[in-house]
């Protein structure tokens, strides 16, 4: 019986290249060639998850995951890509596609919809693509990619490589969609760990400008508010000025010849007014009655005698006179 005859259907030329190189979605142009097609191997090495392999998804926390529930769990990248969003919705348990009971085939059914339908609502996005091809992995996961709108050259087969051709997105762009991703499918339960974007609470300088502006505006309103109040209290006229000048001049007087002789005019105050002794002669003499320029009569001379007393009281201890005083001796008459 002859042996058997192994047939290589690796071509000793590589083959000319296919033709959607030509397609306005394929993201690479210029000369190409396609690489020489390796022997294949008789035992495939193991996934992760896989023989001796540690299952990346089982040893990782919830903590690094978007949204988790009881059963289903969805994760990003670490970072922002090209695309709005790609997202992998992984199995809690540790099993394949088809090692899937009829619960949890069910489960990613539904699951699959809600996951799409909470990415396609995110602004900008046209399409979603759902790829399964679990060959670095054992344990289930699911691929989401968002497709941005417009962008016609990534529909179809290569738009996870236009993923990583693309610039990245901003990450704050990224992390709010993140956000609104995992509040859509906590809608129907589970937990959102994803958080909006943080503030930044450094002021811009178009900010910065108008804090400024409003502080001096603020300022120049106090400062006519100051000459307002000030324009309102009107001013005493020059005769009143004068009296109230002489009138202080005369207490001063009282004040230090009363500070002279404290202990005689203590002594001696009989309701004629404050007596001082003359430093020059020596002998007592009687302070004049310190009146006030009124329009009506002028007082009698115990009137006078009364307000002279407690005037220089007054002014010799600081506090105000007693006694009823008429309008007309506290409020000097302009004349």
């Amino acid at each position: 019986m002859p042996d058997s005859v192994r047939v290589s259907v690796v071509h000793d030329t590589p083959p000319s290249v296919p033709d959607f190189t030509q397609w306005p979605s394929f993201p690479f142009e210029g000369d190409l060639r396609v690489k020489q097609l390796d022997d294949p191997v008789p035992v495939e090495p193991p996934r992760k998850g896989e023989g001796l392999r540690e299952c990346t998804a089982c040893n990782a926390p919830d903590d690094a995951y978007i949204w988790v529930g009881e059963r289903w769990r969805v994760r990003a990248m670490d970072r922002p890509t090209g695309l709005p969003m790609v997202l992998i919705l992984e199995s809690r348990t540790h099993l394949d596609l088809g090692d899937l009971p009829n619960l949890l085939a069910a489960e990613l059914g539904v699951m699959t919809v809600r996951l799409e339908r909470a990415i396609r609502s995110l602004d900008g996005v046209a399409r979603v693509h759902v790829n399964r091809w679990g060959d670095g992995s054992a344990h289930l996961h699911m691929w989401f990619l968002a497709r941005p709108y417009g962008r016609l050259q990534l529909r179809g087969t290569f738009l996870s490589l236009w993923d990583s051709i693309l610039p990245p997105i901003s990450e704050a762009q990224w992390r709010e969609n993140l956000a609104l991703v995992a509040a859509w499918l906590a809608e129907f339960g589970g937990r959102p760990l994803a958080e909006p974007p943080r503030i930044q609470w450094q002021a811009p300088s178009s900010l910065l400008a108008q804090s400024a502006a409003a502080d001096a505006a603020a300022a120049a309103a106090e400062a006519v508010s100051v000459i307002e109040a000030a324009a309102e209290i009107p001013e005493p006229a020059s005769d009143a000025s004068s009296d109230t000048d002489t009138d202080r001049d005369t207490a001063t007087d009282g004040d230090t010849e009363t500070d002279r002789d404290t202990d005689t005019d203590r002594g001696t105050d009989t309701g004629t007014g404050p007596t001082a002794t003359d430093p020059a002669t020596g002998t007592a003499a009687t302070t004049d009655p310190i009146t006030e320029p009124t329009s009506g009569p002028a007082p009698g001379p115990a009137d006078a005698a009364g307000t002279d007393g407690r005037t220089a009281t007054a002014a010799a201890t600081g506090t105000p006179p007693t006694g009823n005083l008429s309008t007309s001796e506290d409020t000097p008459t302009p004349r």
